[in-house]
């Protein structure tokens, strides 16, 4: 049995693991300024954090093989490398074109870096440790999305755009150092020479692991369905404003954390595959619960609504560690390959969503509430039907 707290410092871990959120998020404050210093228009600057989101996830699905293969702290290093040259790039970029190109450099660096904090901890924590170590991290990049935007629009009040940049690419510079002197390599080593296609095949080949890794990606379609939603829900349906909106935005991240904490105490006495499960039936029952209300309501109430989505959103906590604890323990010397397609399924799921809610879009909170649900629904239907047959193995992974 590995020992319950592992000797890589967990807030270092996080750090790393919080580098995507910042490069999505602390941006999107200086996206005006960016179209107006580049002479183009928001929409071609908007289509970056597309291309970023795409370069991440293919970053990962590279990552984590390589990391399996070469190591934790290359793969990391690598990482880093690639995302300081692209944020580099985008310091000095004078055209949309250039942007995107540099923006893409960027993602995959991003990829192959958040791809190692949940093999690490799968290499030095087993089970429960696993699942609390996890939880730990994920406080952090919970956090990351609510801070990154302030940052973004402190640092535009004080300087240009470039501004934003530089501030990312000496996170990763610190980033780099801290990985250095705190981090050893912690990959298990082993004699057998393994393809990627193998390590790939390896996953997805199992079919519990694939049923844990569906009832993330689901969870993860409906919390981005609601972030792509919010601001016309919120601001342009109920009338909020500008200056109430980050708050209401900012409930459901202080939903997240405070029940993260809860999970964290939790698993010191139940699975994390029960604590999974748990999440899934509270995020059926208060989505269908939200449909209904904005379905059957004449004149929907924005307490109720914003109370709904609280609880919705902050059971993410339970849903998303545990799953990734549940789908990595399968893979002591895979973690990174499984943590990649975790990682990837994921975003990718909430990148779909996301654009469902806008192909859907009529003016009202109903298709978000439908894509929240339907997410949620489909979350558990794939996991069962996945791991029909797997019961004993599913329940007593953790």
């Amino acid at each position: 049995m590995k020992s319950a707290t592992t000797t890589a410092p967990i807030i270092t871990l996080a750090a790393l693991a919080a580098i995507a959120p910042f490069a999505v998020d602390a941006y999107l404050p200086a996206m005006p300024a960016m179209a107006e210093g580049l002479n183009t228009n928001i929409h071609q600057i908007e289509l970056s954090l597309s291309l970023f989101l795409a370069g991440f996830a293919i970053g990962q699905l590279i990552g984590g093989p390589f990391s399996d293969h070469f190591g934790r702290r290359y793969s990391i290093f690598i990482g880093l490398a690639l995302f300081a040259l692209g944020t580099i790039g985008i310091i000095f970029s004078t055209d949309a074109h250039s942007l995107w190109l540099f923006r893409i450099i960027e993602a995959l660096g991003a990829g192959l870096t958040v791809v190692n904090p949940p093999a690490i901890i799968r290499d030095l924590s087993e089970g429960q440790n696993s699942a609390r170590n996890l939880a730990h991290v994920a406080v952090v990049m919970m956090l990351a999305p609510l801070i990154a935007p302030m940052l973004g629009m402190g640092i535009l009040q004080i300087g240009p755009w470039q501004g934003v940049f530089v501030f990312l690419l000496l996170y990763c510079f610190a980033l780099a150092i801290i990985t250095y002197i705190r981090l050893p390599e912690t990959r298990v080593r082993h004699e057998q020479v393994t393809t990627l296609w193998q390590r790939y095949r390896q996953v997805l080949s199992n079919r519990p692991a694939l049923g844990f890794i569906a009832a993330q990606s689901f969870s993860y379609g409906g919390m981005f369905a609601f972030i792509a939603a919010s601001p016309l829900v919120y601001m342009s349906y109920f009338g909020v404003s500008q200056q109430l909106y980050p708050f209401l935005f900012g409930s459901n991240v202080v939903a997240l954390v405070v029940l993260n904490r809860l999970n964290v105490w939790l698993l010191y006495k139940y699975l994390s595959s029960k604590l999974l499960r748990f999440g899934q039936a509270i995020q059926i029952l208060v989505g269908v619960t939200l449909l209904a209300y904005i379905w059957l309501a004449t004149t929907p109430s924005l307490v109720v609504t914003v109370v709904l989505v609280i609880v919705f959103i902050g059971n993410q906590s339970f849903v998303s560690s545990n799953a990734t604890a549940c789908t990595i323990e399968f893979f002591p010397r895979n973690s990174g390959t499984a943590a990649a397609l975790l990682g990837a399924c994921s975003f990718m799921a909430g990148a779909l969503a996301a654009g469902l809610v806008g192909l859907l879009g009529d003016g009202t909170p109903l298709p978000m509430a439908a894509v929240m649900c339907g997410s949620a629904i489909l979350g558990l239907i794939s996991r069962l039907w996945l791991q029909r047959g797997y019961s004993t193995i599913a329940a007593d992974v953790s």
